[in-house]
């Protein structure tokens, strides 16, 4: 079975989403962008998810996490929950 560990940082607006992955881009450390910005409770623990299987977090994270390359920041992605960077930390 496919699994995934990532860390995210969820915002309201696709605005914040983007100027704060410019900021990481441009060197900020993603942990602690998350701790300060993040609404999730996750935002606390540097927006760490731990590991997850397919199916488990809502099919638009899933699509990004189990295709996209590991390592690299992704997003904005838009969920019911609000707008998300998504940085995939290993998939097996």
């Amino acid at each position: 079975m496919k699994k995934a560990a990532a860390r995210h940082i969820l915002v309201k607006t696709k605005e914040q989403c983007e100027e704060l992955k410019s900021k990481i881009i441009a060197g900020a450390d993603f942990a602690e962008v998350a701790k300060q910005f993040s609404t999730c409770p996750s935002g606390k623990q540097g927006g760490d998810l731990g590991e997850f299987t397919p199916g488990q977090m809502v099919p638009e994270f899933d699509r990004v996490v189990f295709k996209e390359e590991v390592g690299k920041v992704h997003g904005p992605i838009k969920t019911q929950f609000g707008y998300h960077l998504v940085e995939i930390t290993s998939r097996s």
